[in-house]
């Protein structure tokens, strides 16, 4: 039975990586940071149905003996590095905890792996956020970063600092720079839930408007389960390398909002406002990735559409919210 360390655990791709690897036979072994909420930290697992079959072990990325410490305790043959302060908005209020959590964490989770098991197989979760400012109109492995944000900083010291540990020390550690993929697992304050969870409160009369920031923003999305697939293949290659995994179609705020609307016979119009105090002090205005390279090698591509995509979390969310009365 191979065995596999996520951090991230309770997050959405963490919660769907758990799935596809017990579906697999993997025993999991989930990385928990302790709070006040741990009584409710797992509850995307728990939508899923796997909470009980997820060994949650206390550690922290920002406690390196604490790493180390699990590491021993798990013994992992696949560890993959998810955990992060992932909302962008947040990281230019909190640079300093983004850095210590999203950058510095994975420098620590690469030194107890380089430490404690060098075999072990080791996943970076890199962003598209890292091209921020884009160079090329489609973004593939080679294109230049551009950083926009503390969260995207943050982010490559990570991407590059596991290059560096494959390059140094002989790590099997691959990157995937994942352009943005959703889910009814994903949190409230990302955009795409923002809207799916503001159509289902408005449908049934628990709302009246959604605020929103700069709706001409385009972003790749993409279905979070195609996406955790894309990591695990990259760990069962022979060679350890860095791959874009994006749907390689791009499209705005704006019309996932409307698509998100006349999914329960709404036009979004009549609702989304455009709220200035939601603009981001610096845009990242289009991201659109090139996934020719994990089509290629790792025979990945994206299934999910975005119209299958947007319908899933409005049903999702209308199903949470009636079933709150």
């Amino acid at each position: 039975m191979k065995r596999a360390l996520i951090t991230g655990v309770t997050g959405q791709d963490g919660a769907y990586l758990s799935q596809l690897l017990l579906g697999k036979g993997y025993k999991v072994y989930g990385l928990l940071r302790r709070s006040a909420s741990a009584d409710v930290v797992g509850e995307r697992l728990r939508w899923l149905g796997i909470l009980d079959e997820v060994e949650l072990v206390d550690g922290n990325l920002t406690d390196i003996s604490s790493l180390i410490r699990v590491i021993q305790q798990s013994e992992p043959d696949e560890v993959y590095n998810l955990g992060a302060q992932s909302f962008v908005k947040a990281s230019w209020n909190q640079p300093l905890l983004t850095g210590n959590v999203t950058a510095i964490g994975a420098g620590n989770m690469l030194e107890a792996v380089r430490l404690v098991r060098p075999q072990a197989r080791f996943y970076q979760a890199s962003s598209s956020e890292m091209y921020g400012l884009i160079q090329e109109a489609h973004q593939n492995e080679k294109t230049p970063f551009y950083p926009r944000s503390p969260y995207a900083v943050a982010k490559l010291y990570a991407h590059w600092l596991t290059v560096n540990y494959r390059e140094s020390f002989g790590l099997h550690a691959s990157s995937g720079i994942l352009f943005n993929h959703e889910s009814p697992l994903r949190g409230i304050e990302f955009v795409t839930r923002k809207v799916t969870d503001a159509v289902a409160r408005i449908k049934l009369g628990l709302a009246r408007e959604l605020p929103m920031g700069n709706l001409d923003a385009t972003r790749d999305w993409g279905h979070a389960r195609d996406y955790v697939r894309g990591m695990w293949l990259m760990l069962q290659q022979d060679t350890p390398d860095d791959y874009v995994l994006a749907t390689g179609r791009t499209v705005s705020v704006r019309e996932f909002c409307r698509l998100a609307f006349a999914h329960v016979g709404l036009n979004y119009q009549d609702y989304v406002r455009v709220d200035p105090a939601f603009l981001r002090p610096a845009e990242v205005d289009v991201l659109l990735g090139d996934p020719a390279k994990a089509k290629q090698a790792l025979g990945w591509s994206a299934d999910v559409t975005l119209e299958q995509l947007v319908a899933e979390m409005v049903e999702a969310d209308l199903a949470r919210h009636t079933a709150r009365g």
